[in-house]
């Protein structure tokens, strides 16, 4: 038997190279792109979790009653826009009033806590590390704006504000063009199972924001609640920053703490274990009532899942990034659990049906 000429071998590991570099090539290039592009996915996820709730409220209506498509998704969004305006007109004057205050008594609640600290040897040593809340005041914009650097990117935050919304506007007003270019993507085989998988997805995102905005509502009402029972002083904007932050999954409970603690040392430091309790009670009925009725909504997501998420895509894309991780991580489990599992390594036992 001839063996292969060398020409031949050499010729063959050529071309293989070649196609490995090539590969490689693409893949780095898809990785640049999509970190270029990381921004834009989020604007588009958060036009989703607009539009996509006020389509399914619009098809239940319709569902329900018999309606017409566009008299229910009217309905919905009149009645969306009417709750939020009764809230303004309801809360408005008294929460800014409570924000005006808050900003004029926050340098003198951190000088109490720096106080209070300096009355041991260790808290002295930590407060010689601390910013001097004049300082910390003054730099407060420099802050925030790199806080929410994605949102104050290449076009502004008002920018993004509309972005979003034209974008939700155009899903709201014809989602099956959209559904229906992506499926036109895939070969005719995998369509119908496409159109399966959009709709999980689909179904996952309006359950996650509905479970939040429930959460959110339970963590504002009794932190309100347990606040002005203790005689905190600025319960209304505390509480409302609390339901607010909570929209961010364990981190957001932590950062709502913060000012509670500062303002409830102004009375001293019984007030603040009182305050402490108060958000450990809060959260725990929280995650025993709340987070349960959600998660029988949604798909089964391991907590440091979560959080790991919320660090790599914080990163990423900042304040905005943070917020979205939760229902991100959802999708991609949906598309794991279906293209992978179910799909590839053939396992119909994992049911993502939510």
């Amino acid at each position: 038997m001839d063996n292969p000429s060398p020409r031949l071998d050499t010729a063959t590991f050529a071309q293989r190279v070649s196609i490995t570099a090539g590969i490689t090539i693409l893949f780095v290039l898809l990785v640049w792109l999509f970190g270029v592009s990381f921004n834009v996915f989020l604007l588009i996820v958060a036009s989703l979790l607009i539009a996509l709730p006020l389509r399914a409220g619009a098809r239940k209506l319709h569902d329900r009653f018999g309606l017409n498509e566009t008299l229910a998704l009217t309905l919905v969004i009149v009645g969306v826009l009417g709750i939020l305006s009764l809230m303004v007109w309801l809360l408005a004057s008294r929460i800014s009033e409570q924000i005006t205050e808050f900003q004029e008594q926050t340098p003198e609640a951190i000088r109490n806590f720096q106080q209070r600290l300096s009355s041991s040897k260790l808290g002295q040593q930590v407060v010689g590390s601390l910013p001097n809340p004049s300082e910390l005041m003054k730099n407060g914009s420099k802050l925030l704006t790199q806080a929410t650097g994605v949102l104050s990117g290449t076009f502004g935050a008002l920018s993004n504000v509309y972005v979003v919304l034209f974008m939700a506007a155009f899903i709201i007003a014809d989602p099956t063009l959209y559904r229906r270019g992506i499926i036109w993507l895939v070969p005719q085989k995998g369509r119908k199972r496409t159109g399966e998988i959009l709709d999980k997805l689909d179904k996952t995102l309006v359950n996650w924001l509905l479970g939040q905005l429930f959460s959110m509502t339970v963590v504002g009402v009794l932190t309100a609640i347990g606040l002005w029972v203790l005689g905190v002083r600025l319960a209304g904007v505390l509480a409302l920053f609390a339901g607010l932050i909570s929209f961010i999954p364990n981190l957001g409970p932590i950062i709502a703490l913060i000012p509670a603690l500062l303002f409830a040392f102004l009375d001293g430091p019984q007030q603040a274990l009182y305050v402490l309790i108060l958000y450990l009670g809060v959260q725990t009925i929280e995650s025993s009532l709340a987070t349960p009725l959600v998660q029988k909504k949604m798909i089964d997501m391991p907590p440091a899942l979560v959080f790991g998420s919320q660090l790599v895509i914080g990163a990423f894309g900042g304040i905005l990034g943070l917020m979205l991780a939760t229902p991100i991580v959802a999708m991609l489990m949906i598309l794991v659990q279906t293209l992978y599992v179910q799909d590839i390594l053939g396992d119909e036992t994992m049911n993502v049906d939510s």
